[in-house]
């Protein structure tokens, strides 16, 4: 029954590079193809795929209505909170998880330092979305029309002397971000607090959520905190390979 199983589900990959006829599907699956013609029909029964005209099958709707419907209900917080706490185990430092929605960054988990000095940020705070290091990676991956459009919108309080001036600067600052793939907050909102960050990527490769590790100057130097990155980036990638269905979960991580 389990090579059966896992034959079937064979096939699903094959007809995601496009409709294949049954002398196809029995090759690639290494079986006769009254075996294959078996295992089509099943999945044709239950909407996986689709028998075309052409005698070719393709996915089916009733799958890609699946697909759509679990991406759907997909909690990122819940997918993220377990790596959140293992960087937070490793670095010490604060750990944030972001979304943007309805035209704000907004924090939607949080795992605290283990240091004396806490960050003030809350759970469905908005950040300050002309600085922050979450918020440059969010907005960097809008379209370029998007980009502009909101750039124009936006005020540019000065937070510190490294904030964000204006509408030209955030739009270079974010056309950076999006090439690099990560951003900082050094001293852009608080002369004292600098942030590393890094993108969550669903399984079309837009960016659905971005976490960060932040740190005041009197525990960790920037420089000493930009050590971190790599770390930062391996976390993100791993929420995301979760995320997007790309890598199994591990059992306890």
């Amino acid at each position: 029954m389990s090579q059966t199983v896992d034959r079937a589900l064979s096939i699903l990959p094959l007809l995601a590079e496009g409709p294949a006829d049954l002398g196809q599907v029995a090759d690639r699956l290494g079986v006769h193809k009254s075996t294959a013609l078996r295992l089509l029909r099943t999945l044709h029964e239950h909407g996986l795929v689709y028998r075309q005209s052409d005698q070719r099958y393709r996915l089916g709707a009733r799958l890609i209505a699946l697909a759509q419907e679990a991406m759907e209900n997909l909690d990122i917080r819940e997918i993220a909170h377990p790596h959140l706490v293992r960087l937070n185990e490793q670095c010490g430092h604060t750990v944030h998880l972001a979304v943007y929605e309805e035209s704000e960054v907004l924090y939607i988990d949080k795992v605290e330092s283990r240091y004396p000095v806490r960050m003030y940020s809350r759970i469905g705070k908005p950040v300050a979305i002309t600085v922050a290091a979450v918020a440059k990676l969010l907005l960097a991956d809008l379209s370029e029309a998007e980009r502009r459009a909101l750039a124009d919108k936006l005020e540019y309080p000065m937070y510190t002397s490294r904030s964000t001036p204006n509408a030209p600067a955030f739009l270079r600052e974010l056309e950076k971000v999006r090439e690099q793939g990560w951003a900082t907050d050094l001293g852009g909102h608080e002369e004292s607090i600098n942030c590393v960050a890094a993108p969550i990527r669903g399984g079309d490769g837009r960016v659905v959520a971005a976490m960060s590790v932040s740190a005041p100057n009197v525990v960790v130097t920037a420089e000493e905190l930009l050590t971190l990155l790599p770390l930062v980036r391996r976390t993100a990638d791993a929420i995301s390979g979760e995320y997007s269905g790309r890598t199994p979960v591990k059992d306890g991580l």
